[in-house]
């Protein structure tokens, strides 16, 4: 799934990409602030807020969900700090080490979303995330591989954390 605003001037910026076993969608208002779209085929279960807290409570789930809901602030917050790097090399490379990280260091890395939601999500042009991962590539930091160039082998996990840092 990917979560998204629609910005006054046309622009979307991508808040976040969610994966299975992702929490997303707790408001504390009436609305919901994000648009939700799926990018691959995906199970959403949606449930009230009270259901929800029924459920944590009958079922002593209350510590798994509060990790949910603080895995979902840090990586809120290592969002908006991606979103101040200086160069589109160091936020790409954040981005890879960032699904690496999440997708739980696999062998092959599959990027469901395309390239122009890498870029709103990184605030950068389409152009410029296609550059980057020619960079990235000519650099022997990752391989783009696949029909799609959505499949990333990760050459120099160490050399990325590094511009990442």
């Amino acid at each position: 799934m990917r979560t998204y605003k629609l910005l006054p001037d046309g622009r979307r910026q991508i808040n976040s990409f969610h994966l299975p076993g992702d929490i997303f969608g707790l408001e504390n208002g009436a609305t919901h602030r994000f648009t939700a779209e799926a990018i691959a085929e995906t199970k959403v279960r949606i449930m009230r807020r009270q259901n929800l807290l029924d459920a944590m409570a009958n079922r002593g789930g209350a510590k798994k969900f509060l990790d949910l809901i603080t895995r979902s602030l840090k990586h809120a917050e290592s969002h908006m700090l991606l979103l101040g790097r200086n160069t589109a090399v160091e936020k790409v490379a954040a981005f890879v080490c960032e699904m690496d990280e999440r997708l739980e260091h696999p062998n092959v890395i599959t990027l469901l979303m395309t390239r122009r939601d890498i870029a709103d999500y990184l605030g950068l042009t389409l152009e410029t995330v296609s550059r980057t991962f020619a960079i990235l590539r000519d650099k022997k930091m990752l391989q783009v591989d696949g029909p799609t160039n959505k499949q990333i082998v990760l050459l120099d996990r160490r050399g990325l954390a590094e511009l990442a840092a």
